[in-house]
């Protein structure tokens, strides 16, 4: 496997270390979307019991012990509840604008992995190809095979590396984005019945 990997030149080096922080990135957001999940369930189910009682102090308290984006956007919504309904939800409106990001953290650098690994890969195909080449013009004939064989298995061995980083590079970056669109719609839908709530809707 070494020696696999060793023929593919010094542009395996960054292929493997996109590699490692693609698998990095992954873990965390598979761990960061499954965690918040679990706490906005948690979140919503002791918001409808202190919402009924008006206990907002406990709503709060629930809200930072929950520390997820939609919670933050609750919170903001209860310590603003005595503004008009307008002013109300132009405030909710711009909480829920400046958390998005916590949702979207690290999916720009694993899109940006997905591509440069391609990219990297192609390159070294290039490489190879470009030392393949050489050989093929000092030989008298084939050239030396050693020589050959190695440059060849440079372009492989390159290509097939940066297309293993780049292909579920490109997979997970997908399968984030729509968690992400799905938990804003989820958290536009339980924050809108928050607001309810506080505006007497409800």
């Amino acid at each position: 496997m070494y020696q696999t990997l060793k023929s593919g030149g010094p542009l395996m080096i960054p292929i493997i270390l996109c590699g490692i922080i693609a698998v990095f990135i992954i873990i965390e957001r598979c761990i960061y979307f499954y965690n918040i999940k679990i706490r906005d369930q948690k979140l919503m189910t002791s918001l409808r019991d202190s919402l009924s009682a008006g206990n907002y102090e406990a709503c709060s308290a629930a809200c930072v012990q929950a520390d997820t984006p939609m919670s933050q956007v609750v919170k903001k919504a209860v310590d603003c509840r005595r503004y008009q309904e307008n002013d109300l939800r132009e405030a909710v409106e711009a909480e829920m604008d400046f958390v998005v990001p916590r949702l979207e953290h690290f999916l720009t650098p694993l899109g940006t992995i997905a591509n440069i690994s391609t990219l990297l890969g192609l390159l070294g195909t290039v490489t190879g190809n470009i030392k393949a080449f050489g050989v093929l013009g000092a030989g008298a004939s084939m050239g030396d095979p050693a020589l050959l064989a190695g440059a060849i298995a440079e372009a492989l061995v390159t290509t097939v590396a940066g297309l293993c980083v780049s292909i579920p590079a490109v997979i997970f970056h997908n399968y984030f984005v729509s968690r992400v669109n799905r938990r804003i719609v989820e958290m536009e839908a339980n924050v809108t019945s928050v607001l309810l709530r506080l505006t007497g809707r409800v």
